[in-house]
């Protein structure tokens, strides 16, 4: 089938002038990560003065490696001190001396798809939480371009272009946790209809996943296809759709002075293009290693030679590649020296939805993201099997509609709910009338102190989504540590309910006071947990989770959450990374060659 062929991973949609496809095997190619500013001109008034110093005599002759050469190395510092700086709103705010030539540049580099492909029937968009805060979906699109000389970089010999590379990544309403989930290029799953270049639709169809993305046979491929058919497989709408191309995604690799990656065996030249009659050379060597350019390609492609060679292995590394990327661009820190040369070589990489096609969406999104910490970044593949003897796959439903569940409830995949948090504004003037829940907070005293040390979990006992973030923010108000949040047993509780362990009565009637009318009572576990009922979701507006979203005019009531989610399979739970894992650890799958 058409999906099989190449050992394609991240390539280029189409070459740009000046780019270069040329150059060694192994190594960044020429041209390939680009030029995120143009070198300074020699010569001007600067040089004439210095040349005049030195007809001056001895004294002030400059070495010719000492002052010119730290004459030219000062005015791109200069440069780049006062061409950006990102605003609040995460615009590229540009400064005196550009007249805007760079942000419209950058501007320039985005490349966008219509809204016209998009299928007109789509999943409902997840409601705001208690807080107001929205969950985004954004499926990443790995290009692997055919044609326009890509076959050059790396990329297969037929023309057209395939997706070897989908994740879709749920950012949690808190945007402080993040999932990266990775569809198999070779999964089977049924299509849905496709816009066609000629305008007509296509017909719906079983077939391999990839071939979503190379509907219509062009080289630019389908993104809007593959939005389509990912919505379609999920039940989970997408909000935003990105499509990274070869020569940008090299480029990027370059922009951030390499990323770190690790391999279990020496990578050999044949283990990229089957076609050799020989082992060859050593391309990527065993143990760990900064690659850039060409071998961060090869790297993301590598589908032979290690393990069982499947697109199962190749994809863990490729999540192990964005873990190590996205830690070092946040270790680099947003500063305007790390931002040019990176949104320079990212712009030029990007097709995106119409929801993302200028520097400012692009900014503002992307800074929306920065309070995720790595360790809160989690990949993972969709639980899925061998076809009996066949090398494509199937999804495993009963799994996949857990997870697709888990992520609609927004839920993290150890069953935790990453509730949105209240800016300190809103928490401390709420605009919706409510009775009194906190007693007004005293000024800062010993006691104090002393709640800090008395740990308190959260849990929701209603239907009520985001119950569970608020009580916690009053918990941290009155100086407790609320330390876990999540959805109780049941979601029947009337009356909220304070159980504690053995010595932590009085800590117990401590934190009741936050809690008008609750319960306390002993408890089988450990410490203080607080279990919220349907008098503190009345407390708190009224809202029981028995009103839909926007129910009349004025409405107060919080959206009621979806069911619980069943919990996580170990196909799912086993298989997890998180991105400040081990670079070494879960970038193979099965044994072999």
């Amino acid at each position: 089938m058409e999906g099989r062929q190449g050992e394609g991973g991240l390539h280029a949609a189409q070459p740009r002038p000046g780019s270069g496809t040329g150059g060694e095997p192994t190594g960044g190619r020429p041209g390939a990560g680009g030029a995120a500013v143009p070198p300074p001109r020699e010569g001007g008034r600067s040089e004439a003065r210095r040349a005049a110093q030195s007809r001056g005599g001895r004294g002030t002759r400059a070495k010719p490696s000492g002052r010119r050469a730290a004459g030219r190395g000062r005015k791109p510092e200069r440069n780049v001190k006062k061409i950006a700086a990102w605003s609040a709103a995460g615009a590229l705010v540009l400064m005196a001396g550009t007249g805007g030539a760079i942000y419209w540049k950058l501007n320039g580099n985005i490349k966008s798809f219509g809204k016209d492909g998009v299928a007109a029937e789509r999943p409902a968009e997840a409601p705001a939480d208690a807080n107001g805060n929205k969950p985004v979906n954004i499926l990443l699109i790995g290009s692997d371009s055919r044609g326009k000389n890509n076959s050059d970089l790396g990329g297969g010999k037929d023309g057209g272009a395939r997706s070897d590379t989908t994740i879709l990544l749920h950012v949690y309403a808190d945007h402080k946790h993040a999932v990266g989930i990775s569809i198999p290029r070779n999964a089977v799953v049924a299509l849905p209809k496709c816009k066609l270049p000629n305008g007509q639709w296509s017909k719906e169809r079983t077939t391999l996943f990839n071939e979503a993305f190379s509907t219509g046979g062009t080289d630019d491929g389908n993104p809007a296809c593959t939005q389509n058919a990912v919505e379609k497989l999920t039940g989970i709408f997408i909000n935003h759709t990105i499509m990274v191309d070869f020569q940008g995604f090299a480029a990027m690799t370059k922009a951030v002075d390499g990323v770190d990656v690790c391999l279990p065996e020496d990578v050999y030249e044949k283990d990229l293009d089957q076609d050799l009659p020989k082992k060859g050379e050593v391309i990527l060597k065993k143990g760990s290693q900064k690659v850039q350019g060409q071998q961060a390609l090869d790297y993301v492609r590598l589908r032979h030679g290690l393990g069982d060679g499947s697109d199962i292995g190749r994809m863990k590394r490729q999540q192990a590649f964005l873990s190590s990327l996205s830690s070092k661009i946040k270790k680099q820190g947003l500063n305007p020296t790390n931002l040019l040369p990176l949104a320079d070589a990212a712009t030029k990489s990007l097709t995106v939805d119409e929801g993302l096609d200028s520097v400012d969406k692009l900014m503002s999104f992307g800074l929306s993201l920065k309070n995720i910490d790595m360790h809160d970044l989690k990949f993972v593949t969709v639980p899925w099997r061998f076809r009996k003897q066949d090398v494509d796959l199937d999804i495993v439903k009963e799994d996949a509609d857990k997870l697709w569940a888990t992520l609609k409830a927004d839920r993290t995949l150890d069953g935790q709910n990453a509730v949105g948090e209240q800016p300190p504004e809103a928490a401390a003037a709420p605009t919706t009338p409510a009775a009194p829940t906190t007693p007004a907070a005293p000024a800062t005293t010993a006691s104090d102190t002393a709640n800090q040390s008395i740990k308190v979990g959260v849990y929701n006992g209603t239907t009520s989504r985001g119950l569970d973030g608020k009580a916690a923010e009053q918990l941290k108000a009155a100086k407790f540590a609320a330390t876990k949040m999540g959805t109780a047993a049941t979601t029947k509780y009337a009356t909220t309910m304070i159980e504690y362990g053995a010595g932590q009565k009085a800590n117990a009637e401590k934190v009741a006071a936050l809690f008008p009318g609750a319960t306390v009572e002993a408890g089988k576990t450990a410490g203080i947990t607080v279990i919220l009922g349907k008098d503190f979701a009345a407390a708190d507006g009224g809202a029981t989770g028995t009103t839909p979203p926007g129910a009349g005019a004025g409405a107060s009531a919080v959206p009621s959450a979806p069911a619980v989610p069943d919990p996580l399979p170990t196909s799912v739970t086993n298989e997890t990374r998180s991105a400040d894992d081990d670079i070494c650890d879960k970038t193979i799958y099965g044994s072999g060659g």
